[in-house]
């Protein structure tokens, strides 16, 4: 947070991971033989109809880049989109919860981010993750989930204290909405140093996990977010690959109620990082 854009030029990155082609996606919330009886969505913390027009799931959307993972153990899903291109430019994530005997959806959340929502830009965002590798790990070398949890656990304790020290290894940059965040490298130590606020307390933890790739995502309610809303916790989702016991990769998708966050301008939100 507070750190200015500091990317290579995407044309000197690494290519791009091969992705599907942009198509516009039809009403996902068609697949109704899928959702339990008491079924619940909520998008950015508020319940709504799925097909309502405040739904975003009501509306077709051009995807670019989707990303998902499975927790069998939580009977839950994990989803990224980025759609950059679309007359709705938005990042979203989501998770869904399954009954463990019936197979059914029974909860979907979804942050949805778009102009406004904290350090927005689905262009920048997608050049960036789409020249990261999130490859499945080979089994010797997969983390327990145990230990992945651990890893978020630490990284939102340390936004309340600042002697947690966090497993963050290179290449020491964090995506939080479309910034390229650089941290700071400390080879001493092996871990880099990212500048985070240290009296914030997140008042709650959703996880989804998964060992074969190394990572887990945390749907938490983040205070202050929104400078408007004082300190009530904003939606917000963090997304974590973690190899060799650090963190690698974090892509953080956070909502705000009024466009720029009380902050920052929505149409420039790097401005005055």
């Amino acid at each position: 947070m507070g750190l200015r854009p500091n990317a290579p030029a995407p044309s000197s990155r690494p290519p791009p991971q091969t992705i599907s082609q942009p198509k516009p996606l039809a009403n996902p919330f068609t697949f109704t033989n899928h959702a339990g009886p008491n079924f619940t969505y909520l998008e950015n913390n508020v319940a709504l109809n799925p097909n309502s027009t405040n739904s975003t799931l009501a509306y077709p959307l051009k995807v670019d880049y989707n990303y998902s993972i499975y927790d069998t153990v939580r009977c839950a899903t994990f989803t990224e989109i980025v759609a950059a291109k679309d007359p709705h430019r938005c990042i979203i994530h989501t998770r869904i919860e399954y009954g463990q005997y019936d197979g059914k959806a029974h909860l979907l959340e979804a942050v949805v981010t778009d102009r406004g929502d904290w350090l927005f830009n689905a262009t920048t965002a997608l050049q960036y993750i789409t020249a990261e590798s999130w490859a499945p790990i080979p089994k010797e070398k997969q983390e327990t989930r145990e230990y992945l949890q651990k890893i978020g656990d630490l990284y939102f304790d340390r936004f309340g204290n600042k002697s947690v020290v966090m497993p963050w290894g290179l290449p020491c940059y964090r995506v939080e909405g479309g910034l390229y965040a650089n941290g700071t490298m400390n080879y001493t130590t092996g871990i880099c140093e990212q500048a985070m606020p240290s009296t914030i307390i997140v008042p709650y933890q959703r996880y989804v996990v998964n060992e074969e790739v190394g990572v887990l995502d945390v749907f938490v309610g983040f205070p202050g977010l929104d400078r408007t809303q004082v300190k009530d916790p904003m939606p917000d989702s963090h997304l974590m690959r973690v190899e060799d016991h650090k963190i690698k990769f974090m892509h953080i998708a956070s909502a705000c109620v009024v466009p720029g966050c009380g902050e920052f301008d929505p149409d420039d939100p790097f401005k005055d990082t």
